[in-house]
């Protein structure tokens, strides 16, 4: 069943790189008492993730956070050191916090898990985007067409705070 408006996240567990290492953060420490904005992309460094979603948010996350907003976060299905090659190489770093996913426990949890293995990408996550208070959604947006970053993009977000 897919994640709808109103829902609470499910517990689960992201991997995260620290200055020690990768470490695991649970769904209640990442989103308790706070107001986030979570964006999943199929896969970090691939074209529509790498080129669009992810440096529109980079570029709009002041704005974003001048909203109320108390974090900006990315989850894609890619293991901790490929999201921590990401984050540095994209300028995201210490301005989203990257989540990774690599098993899509949270993507399948959430219902939106999806099946690239005909392009060899394995089970991936959908492209969407969200508003969770305190651990519930409040806003949610999913892409229609994997290749698109505009109903869950940065702009969408802003208009939806």
């Amino acid at each position: 069943m897919t994640i709808k408006v109103g829902d609470r996240l499910p517990q689960a567990t992201f991997r995260v790189m620290t200055a020690d290492g990768p470490a695991a953060k649970t769904t209640d420490e990442l989103f308790k008492g706070k107001k986030v904005v979570l964006f999943a992309v199929p896969g970090a460094f691939t074209p529509t993730c790498h080129r669009n979603h992810l440096p529109g948010y980079v570029g709009k996350a002041a704005e974003i956070k001048a909203k109320g907003v108390d974090a900006i976060m990315v989850t894609s299905t890619n293991d901790v050191f490929v999201m921590d090659a990401w984050a540095k190489a994209s300028g995201g770093a210490g301005v989203i916090e990257f989540l990774a996913d690599g098993n899509a426990d949270f993507a399948k949890a959430i219902g939106l898990s999806m099946d690239g293995s005909g392009f060899g990408l394995g089970t991936r996550s959908q492209r969407y985007s969200m508003v969770v208070e305190d651990g519930v959604v409040t806003a949610l947006n999913v892409e229609e067409a994997a290749g698109k970053a505009e109903a869950s993009g940065a702009e969408a977000m802003l208009g939806q705070l």
